[in-house]
Parts: structure tokens; sequence; C-alpha cells
């Protein structure tokens, strides 16, 4: 394969490029499409072709340069994988690329009207680029939106269907307070709806600024005509759909680590969702279960085994976040004057594969979320493993008032003696221990039996979870109802 000028095979998913053979999570067409390297090739072409088109709508190249441009900028005609090994020689794709795109125009330009003079015209390499990468994080941010606002949806369905299932709360390990599962599934969409509005803030601005941010070549292009640099600039965003910006961000890399922060953001919502997953799931637990599907869970050597891939591979994505916002937050750190050297580069491999990651493991929750099986007899029997003692936090609030002193020791601590004396009990004796001696502490006089069976009933103790779960979901409705199906199947069905 060479790297010549429309001599290079368009390649498909995987041919040219990273498969993904070691990050199954993001090994997908769609996310190779959006955010592989011929989706970062089709960007930078488009803000080439844009570019032609603005300059010659502003009378500032030859009549007709934009169709040839467009022309010559197909993807197709390029080869990923020889630009690649030339970009070492400028340190960045769009040189290497600039050049096949020239020898393109020149030779569709049949008619001799010098379309070559609108490629590239008072541009630089990081303006292309930059702006590419905007494009390409619009796209693909689109696609995530639609799987977790899916994804939202399921919780939500998912929280009202089970707001009384009773289920036991778990803090650092220990169970803790009586709970229900559409709590639970009300704070799984929170995150997710919460990480969902600050992505949809984001703006994707055009960079515009020339070869150190003053926009000199600009200026001495526009002179004579009606157009400014500012003019132009705007003129490439409405023309790519980005955001006009107020001025050049060439060393400002705010745009960059607000863009990784909100996918980081993402992702840790759907980690902490499948990281309750892969407990709950846990035979031993027995409270959930992953959708089904052939092949899926499969293991190598254990035929019995169904393991919860899907929460396992979200959970891979969320892991890789945090490092690789931390690396556009060090290269924002590290943009040395007024154009950066290595810290620019370091940028887009962390950029695309936090896009790669986001968008991947916005499919497999997406399918999680839609499917997951939620066993409320299950979470009942592990309520009450936990026994009485998990009540132990209301009697205290609701008795130890209504105690006088005893040897010494106040109210709350005649209980807190009740629950230490407990614990030393066997396991299996624990709930009648507790009983007994909480019946032998407190006079039936100022507690009694029917009042203490209703202070050990799980379901009196859940504070305000339902109002809870109900005010979450009221806070996000945009998010709480299925989104519009985006297209149609081969059978001109909806999906969505």
């Amino acid at each position: 394969m060479t790297g010549s000028a429309g001599l290079g095979d368009a390649g498909t998913f995987g041919e040219e490029g990273d498969a993904g053979l070691l990050s199954p999570v993001s090994a997908s067409p769609l996310v190779g499409a959006l955010t592989g390297d011929r989706a970062v090739l089709a960007a930078i072409l488009a803000v080439e072709s844009g570019w032609a088109a603005v300059l010659e709508k502003a009378g500032l190249a030859p009549a007709g340069s934009a169709a040839v441009v467009s022309a010559a900028a197909e993807p197709g005609r390029y080869s990923v994988a020889g630009i690649a090994r030339r970009a070492q020689g400028g340190g960045n794709p769009v040189i290497p690329l600039l050049a096949d795109l020239r020898k393109n125009v020149q030779a569709l330009d049949g008619t001799g009207i010098g379309a070559g003079t609108a490629v590239h015209t008072s541009l630089t390499s990081q303006d292309v680029l930059d702006t590419a990468l905007m494009l390409l994080a619009r796209n693909a941010v689109e696609a995530l939106l639609g799987d977790l606002k899916r994804t939202s949806a399921a919780l939500a369905s998912l929280a009202e269907e089970h707001a009384d299932a009773l289920c036991v709360g778990r803090s650092l390990t220990q169970y803790s307070l009586p709970f229900t599962f559409g709590l639970r599934a009300a704070q799984w969409f929170h995150g997710v709806a919460a990480a969902g509005r600050q992505l949809e803030g984001l703006a994707y601005p055009v960079q515009f600024g020339g070869a150190a941010g003053t926009l000199a070549a600009g200026t001495v292009l526009a002179s004579g005509s009606s157009s400014t640099p500012f003019s132009l600039a705007d003129a490439l965003a409405a023309q790519l759909g980005l955001a006009a910006a107020p001025a050049p961000w060439h060393t400002n890399r705010l745009v960059v680590t607000s863009l990784g922060n909100a996918l980081a953001a993402v992702l840790d919502a759907f980690g902490k969702i499948a990281a309750d997953v892969l407990f709950l799931s846990r035979p031993e637990v027995g409270e959930l279960a992953e959708p089904r599907a052939a092949g899926r869970g499969v293991s190598s050597a254990m035929p019995q085994k169904q393991n919860p891939v899907l929460s396992v591979l979200v959970r891979s994505a969320a892991l890789q976040a945090p490092q690789l916002v931390a690396q556009l937050h060090l290269a924002a750190a590290n943009f040395n004057d007024e154009r950066p050297d290595a810290a620019w580069h370091t940028e887009w491999p962390a950029l695309r594969q936090l896009l790669a990651l986001a968008l991947g493991a916005a499919g497999h929750i997406r399918e999680l979320a839609g499917g997951l099986q939620a066993f409320p007899d299950a979470m009942r029997r592990n309520l009450d493993l936990a026994g009485p003692l998990l009540l132990a936090e209301g009697v205290g609030a609701a008795v130890a008032p209504l105690l006088g002193a005893k040897d010494g020791l106040t109210g709350k601590e005649q209980l807190q003696a009740v629950v230490d004396q407990t614990l030393q009990a066997p396991s299996g004796e624990q709930a009648a221990t507790y009983r007994m001696l909480l019946r032998d502490a407190v006079p039936a006089g100022v507690l009694t039996d029917l009042r203490l069976e209703e202070l050990l009933n799980p379901a009196s103790y859940l504070g305000e979870a339902a109002n809870i779960s109900r005010r979450i979901l009221a806070a996000f409705p945009e998010y709480a109802a299925p989104p519009e199906p985006s297209f149609t199947d081969a059978n001109g069905d909806p999906r969505g």
C-alpha cells in the first residue's frame, strides 16, 4: 500500500489500524466508524472541503473551487496507513494528507480554474486537526447520547416497577439499612441523567488562528474584501455545524478537558451500575442477572458458567477513563508558547480513546439496562438474612429517649449494650438473641410487643426512599421518557 494520492486502499473497519483485539468494549463497527482512523481522516477532509466552500462563497477562491475540492476530498481516495506513516515527517497527519489532497484537486481541476488556491489557504495544521477532532467528537457524542437516553429510560422503568421491592442496603461491604431496589435503580438513573446533561451542555467550537494564533494570514487573505478572519471562521463553523469561537484556542484547552471530563462522568455513572450488577449477580447474592444472549458469558474451560460480560466490559471502560482524562489535563497544563510541542500530540490518542470507550460502553450498558433481570424474592431473602439488627438504628432512635438511666447508662448506651451482646452470639442465633435482649432491656410499659414488631419490620424504616426516587425521576424528565426512534430497520420498523 502506498501513500500516493488516489492509490491507497479505502479499507474497512479493522483493516487499517487497531481493530480492538485487546479492547473488546469498543470493538464494534459503529465505534470504528465514528472514532477510527478513517473517521479522523474524513473529519480532516471535511474541514478542508468546508473551508474551500467558505472561501468561494466569500469571493476569495475561484468559482467552482468548492466542488472540485469536495470531489477530491472523498475519503476513499486516501490510504490511512500511508498517511499515518508519512505523518512522522511533520509530526501530524494533516501535512501528508494535504499533499495528497492537492494532487487530487489538481487532477480533478480539468478546466484549470485554480481550485488549488482554495485548499488550506491561511490555515495551519492545528486549525484543521483541532476542528476535525471537534467534528469527530460531536458526531460520536450524538450517538453516545442516543444510547445514554435509552439506558436512562430503561433505568427509570426499573425504578418505577420495583419502587417497593425491599432489599438490604450495604455500606463498606456490610449490611447497613433496609433499602429498595427501586431507589437503587433511581440512583443509577440519577448518575446517568446528570452525566448526560453535562455532556449535552458541551460546545464544539471551530479552531481558526493561523500559525501563531494571531490570524495574520487570515487578515491578508481577507484584505480588500467584505470578509474578516472572524467572519470566515464563523462561516466555517456554520458550514460544519460547529460552534463559533470568540477567539483562537490554540493554547487554551478547556474545550478539550471539558469534553474529557464529561466523557469520564458518563463512564463513572456506567461504572457504578456495572460494579453493582457484578456484585448483585454473584450466585451467593442472586438478586440480579444480566440479559442472556447466545455465546455471551461463556468460559473457555467451564461450560456451566454464565459470566456477567456486559458489566465486565462496561467496568473495564470506566476504569480506563480517569487516566485518559488526566492525560488531557496534563497536556493542557503544558501547552507552552503560542503553539505547543508534544503536549498537543498527546491529546489526540487520549481524547479519541475516551470517545471510543464511552461509545462502546454505552452500547453495552443500554443492553444491560434494557434486559436486566431483577429477583425481588432473592432480595427479600438477603434482607431477612441480615436479621433484626438491621433495624438497630431505628429502634435506638425511637426507644432510647423513652428509657431512663440505668446502672449509670443512658438509654442509648443500654441499647448499644444489647447490640454488643447480640453480636457475640452465633450468627444463626443473633435474630432471636436480639429480640430477647431487647425485650428484657425495654419494659413492656415503654414498648409493647406490637410496637416492637413494628420497629423490627424493614418496611417501617425506609425513610424517604420512595420520595427520593420520585424526585430524581422528576428532576430529569427528558431522560426518564424513552427517546423517539431515530431510524428504521430493513423492514421499515422504528428502532431506537
